[in-house]
């Protein structure tokens, strides 16, 4: 009886995975949930026609156009489906569907499940949003940002805190400022065996990093379209950094012109919407206005945030970077900064400034706050393995 039970319940998967054409083979008949559970994915994956109409040997569920029945579906796959399921059916539905212009609705923002994606999709229908939709977007917005902040804040404002104190020691400290540890492993050439004890020559200590701004971050987003998850992230964490008493935070985004939105940090939401995402690319000319505004070379971090698809002129970008770090300023390129997986990019861009020593690779949030603290630091990135983002 246990391997019919069994046999049954691969075939129900089956079913459900193969949507029920004559030729699934499956000769399973679907009841219940489970049928309601396989309307709700063929009215998304069971038609090849974007306007949800089957052709012949395709099964002809649709969303169609209506708002009621798009409404409807949303409430269906959150009740069959767990949340992570849920973001990827409402991304596929506006990908493959074009539910953009729903999106538009107060009613529909209500009902979706808010994830990175979906703000996306939203600031980049920022433009002709109209009034009665834009303080419910913002809202969907906020609790996606308030929920991104509470998952990287804690991690980011410790990670790079030890690494202010770490890259501000001073050689006369205090006593109360001396770093034992170091001290000791800086010393221990001067170990006296007869009286066991190691002679301290030089004090190694914390600088007091809370007391001044200790470090410049420059944050340069590129607002093309296909960065659209990364400009999320990125406002978040300039937001984290800005919140830094020893960091002072720059926030830029850029296309073909730049904008400086380091006034709007306080709040990532409005730095979001201050954004525009879609329209070409002008590194060269970003990378110029972020020079521009470098006052301590040496103190100063750059990251670069872009799929290096430059409109602009090459070599001069090139030329800027090279500059900047014969100047002491520690720069960082990251081809992405989000969960989505290997990015698309311009390997020759990414090479040429790998040969200026600024390694260009793909970053998780969740080891952002790592390269930047090496950044801080002086020492060498933690790149991750390039073989999975070629």
């Amino acid at each position: 009886m246990s391997g019919t039970g069994d046999a049954q319940e691969r075939l129900r998967r089956w079913r459900l995975v193969l949507g029920g054409d004559g030729a699934d083979g499956t000769g399973c008949e679907l009841r219940g949930q489970d049928a309601a559970m396989d309307a709700a994915l063929s009215a998304l994956y069971g038609s090849r026609r974007p306007d949800g109409q089957g052709g012949v040997g395709t099964r002809t569920a649709g969303l169609g156009a209506s708002a009621p029945n798009v409404a409807r579906w949303l409430g269906d796959i959150r009740t069959y489906f767990p949340t992570s399921v849920v973001q990827v059916m409402q991304r596929d539905a506006i990908e493959r569907l074009g539910l953009s212009a729903l999106l538009l609705e107060p009613e529909m923002l209500e009902a979706v499940e808010a994830d990175v994606h979906l703000v996306g999709t939203l600031l980049s229908l920022n433009k002709v949003m109209p009034e009665t939709t834009k303080e419910t977007a913002r809202a969907v917005v906020r609790k996606v940002v308030q929920q991104l902040e509470a998952q990287l804040s804690t991690r980011t404002r410790a990670t790079l805190g030890g690494a202010l104190d770490r890259s501000a020691r001073i050689s006369r400290p205090r006593h109360r400022d001396i770093d034992w540890d170091r001290t000791i492993r800086a010393n221990l050439k001067n170990y006296l065996p007869e009286h066991r004890t190691v002679v301290p020559e030089r004090l190694v200590g914390h600088g007091r990093a809370a007391q001044s701004v200790k470090k410049d971050v420059v944050l340069c987003i590129d607002q093309s379209g296909s960065m659209a998850a990364s400009v999320v992230y990125a406002s978040v964490f300039g937001a984290v950094l800005a919140s830094m008493r020893a960091i002072a935070t720059r926030l830029v985004v850029f296309d073909t012109a730049v904008v400086d939105l380091t006034d709007e940090l306080d709040d990532p939401v409005d730095v979001l919407f201050g954004t525009q995402l879609g329209g070409g690319t002008d590194i060269n000319r970003a990378l110029a206005y972020c020079q521009s505004q470098i006052t301590r070379p040496a103190d100063t971090v750059v990251v670069l945030i872009s799929d290096l698809y430059e409109g602009g002129i090459r070599d001069e970008m090139l030329k800027r970077v090279a500059a900047m770090k014969a100047s002491g300023v520690q720069f960082v390129a990251l081809l992405a900064l989000s969960d989505e997986g290997a990015p698309s990019y311009d390997r020759d861009h990414a090479a040429a400034l790998a040969a200026l020593g600024a390694p260009a690779f793909a970053c998780t949030p969740d080891l952002f706050p790592e390269v930047m603290a090496a950044a801080i630091e002086k020492r060498p990135l933690p790149i991750p393995d390039m073989t999975e983002q070629r």
